[in-house]
């Protein structure tokens, strides 16, 4: 899962070595972060002052102080639990009594008290909430802030981010209730109201949280058809997040919103489904196309009443028709003969026809001008 891989380091460079998250785990006993490095350093460099003040100028004094601030805060940073603090803390105070004896009484004192201090001081962030448990028992929440724990013995169970999550999670090849196999993916949005339920009532909460989502929607996919699916998403993401947020209220954690981003059907039912589509559309046309002839034969049927006992009116639509098909589609069109009979349209044809003869007859009684005027001038004779 692409939300687990993140969570846990993998896929990127160095797969487990995020100290952050190292630090605010179940693994740490507190945060060693930058504040306390140099609350570390400035232990060993104040005891470093009061030796030299106390003793001669000593270059392996200065060398162990400054080397066993700097070596200490980087293996804390990395180690961040207390037997670290008393292993390092041990071999530091013995390395410094063999170089320096007699005169290391100052710089030991500067060790201890450095490798127990340091630690002990921790900082919440402003969405954190810490988990502080002593001898191994709850001793309570703390807030944003700083606030001090006992060497040791206390132990800073985890750090509780109580920001809203985003968390991305999908149920791969599963069965519809129409058994029709689809890649579900979907986003959960939830957060954790109550750090000591979430710490110590489940082990790992936000993998407990992806888990039952996941098992949720692949519920929720099993119970619904594909149409179903794919036309009611808001109401799948409605009906799981309140699954999912009945079973993680016992933990501290609610589920606020799930969205489901994406519906992957397999490549043949899809376009099945498409072909599916067109025919159905092709089917409202035709059935939008008979609607529309049933209407204009009523429309005609009732125009017919009109003009059946009104014949000029009549003759107007017709001779409007014929113009506007004239107008339109040229100069030729075809009528039937009533039409022709009804709007007096042979008189017309005739009228036409005697116009363009007009002309004929005046060249049939003169039928040798035409050849006059393009014959030849003849020569004269003599």
């Amino acid at each position: 899962m692409t939300s687990l891989k993140r969570r846990t380091g993998m896929g990127s460079p160095l797969p487990g070595l995020s100290l952050e998250r190292f630090a605010t785990g179940l693994r740490a006993d507190f945060r060693f972060a930058p504040v306390n490095a140099l609350l570390l350093v400035g232990i060993f460099v104040a005891g470093l002052i009061v030796h030299l003040s106390l003793y001669p100028f000593s270059v392996i004094a200065v060398e162990l102080a400054l080397g066993s601030a700097l070596a200490l805060a980087l293996l804390l940073r990395f180690t961040q639990v207390w037997e670290a603090v008393v292993i390092l803390g041990t071999a530091d105070a013995l390395a410094i009594f063999l170089q320096l004896r007699p005169e290391s009484e100052v710089l030991l004192i500067t060790a201890i008290v450095a490798m127990i201090v340091a630690p002990s001081v921790q900082i919440a962030y402003q969405w954190e909430r810490a988990v502080l448990l002593r001898f191994g028992r709850f001793r309570g929440i703390r807030k944003s802030g700083p606030f001090v724990i006992v060497p040791i013995i206390d132990k800073v169970a985890q750090y509780v981010d109580q920001r809203v999550r985003v968390t991305d999670f999908s149920a791969e090849t599963t069965l519809t209730a129409d058994t029709v196999p689809v890649n579900v993916d979907a986003i959960a949005f939830w957060m954790v109201w109550d750090a000591e339920k979430a710490v110590l009532e489940v082990e790992h909460f936000d993998d407990a949280v992806i888990m039952s989502a996941q098992t949720a929607l692949r519920n929720g996919i099993g119970k619904n058809d594909l149409a179903v699916l794919l036309s009611e998403r808001d109401r799948l993401g409605h009906e799981i997040q309140k699954l999912l947020d009945e079973k993680t209220s016992s933990w501290g954690v609610t589920t606020q919103a799930v969205e489901i981003r994406d519906i992957i059907i397999p490549k043949g039912l899809e376009d099945a489904m498409s072909r599916q589509a067109q025919a159905e559309r092709e089917r409202q046309s035709r059935i939008i196309l008979g609607t529309a002839e049933t209407e204009i034969a009523e429309k005609f049927s009732r125009a017919s009443e009109h003009y059946r006992d009104n014949p000029v009116a009549l003759h107007l639509r017709a001779m409007n028709m014929v113009f506007e098909g004239l107008r339109q589609k040229g100069s030729m069109i075809i009528v039937p003969s009533t039409a022709v009979e009804t709007m007096g349209l042979g008189a017309l044809g005739g009228l036409t026809a005697f116009g363009g003869g007009v002309e004929g007859p005046a060249r049939a009684g003169n039928p040798g001008a035409d050849d006059d005027a393009d014959a030849p001038p003849s020569s004269q004779e003599n």
